[in-house]
């Protein structure tokens, strides 16, 4: 019997899987607020609690870097210790990992009705495979070949330095620059990405604020749903800073998973995981994202033969984290 998390700064979800059932089906699951608990710890104690079921091992994917077995949240004052959880636990192995690692873990397990394809490519059999997820934050993770299976490894790539490809970009870096003395891909490529693009557009003149959108803004305390939802709303007219705010936003994320493909000469595909490409699968189709990715000058070529997925599935980390702990 194994205990899973996928440790948020936003929601932790727990469960439990068995090795009769595997990976795709939960013996229990549940989903608890990670802001209302002190720490990782209150949360297992509590699900155990109700749960009273035997387990034998755990593995967490948590939001943030993880070092010698030791996390801390990216979003939250928390610090998570493997050790100080099997003491908790009383169980024979606790594992913490990244949670975009947990999602990389997750990719060869997924099936056709887990992923939209945006680009079909041509796939090679054991090549390299990427992951890039905006979400809360930008994750980026991979997978290589090992000779019998896939292992996949974190990285913290979503915090390297953004770089505009055209002169939009290039008025969006200066205008981050002065709000912040790093500007990450990060920081324009994720919900507090859309966020800032919103705002840099409305504060530099490209469209005035419509004064529904803007009663709606003051008083939300987040942005991103509110500004997702004015441009794709369907019902009467989007608002135009919306639209575009989503569409740079669109036109970033192409521009880095192509940037991401290259490095890896990721061959066995690129994967679009996080809870934004879900929500805006749409915009995903047009040319935006695409013509970003292929943007590489002569190595567009390669890059067209790379496929590019979105995962649909909202519980991949959990997944990832299910197959790893059962060992699959």
């Amino acid at each position: 019997m194994l205990l899973t998390g996928d440790i948020g700064g936003t929601k932790t979800q727990l469960a439990i899987f068995s090795p009769e059932k595997g990976p795709h089906e939960a013996i229990i699951d549940r989903v608890y607020p990670s802001g209302q608990f002190a720490n990782l710890e209150a949360i297992v104690q509590a699900f155990m609690a109700e749960v009273n079921l035997p387990i034998e091992r755990a593995v967490f994917g948590v939001a943030g870097p993880v070092t010698n077995g030791q996390a801390s949240i990216t979003n939250l004052p928390w610090v998570i210790r493997e050790s100080r959880l099997q003491e908790v636990l009383q169980v024979e192995a606790v594992t913490v990992i990244n949670d975009l690692q947990a999602v990389a873990y997750a990719v060869p397990f997924l099936e056709p009705a887990d992923l939209h394809t945006l680009n079909d490519g041509d796939v090679e059999p054991q090549g390299p495979i990427a992951i890039i997820a905006p979400g809360t934050g930008l994750g980026e993770a991979y997978l290589t070949w090992d000779g019998s299976h896939y292992r996949a490894y974190a990285s913290e790539g979503g915090h390297a330095d953004f770089g505009p490809t055209n002169e939009l970009e290039m008025s969006l870096l200066r205008y981050m620059l002065r709000l912040y003395d790093h500007v990450s891909y990060e920081k324009v490529c994720s919900g507090l990405g859309i966020r800032n693009l919103y705002f840099f557009l409305k504060n530099t003149g490209y469209a005035p604020e419509p004064p529904w959108l803007a009663k709606q803004l003051l008083e939300a305390s987040d942005a991103t749903p509110l500004i997702v939802s004015a441009a794709l709303n369907h019902e009467q007219q989007p608002c135009e800073l919306a639209v575009a705010a989503l569409q740079l936003f669109v036109s970033i994320l192409g521009s880095e998973a192509g940037n991401l493909g290259l490095k890896l000469m990721a061959s066995g595909g690129i994967y679009l995981g996080g809870g934004i490409p879900r929500r805006i699968l749409p915009w995903l189709e047009h040319k935006y994202f695409m013509q970003a990715f292929l943007n590489k000058g002569r190595f567009s070529t390669v890059l067209i033969r790379f496929p590019v997925h979105v995962i649909l599935n909202n519980n991949a980390a959990l997944l990832g984290v299910a197959c790893l702990g059962l060992d699959l």
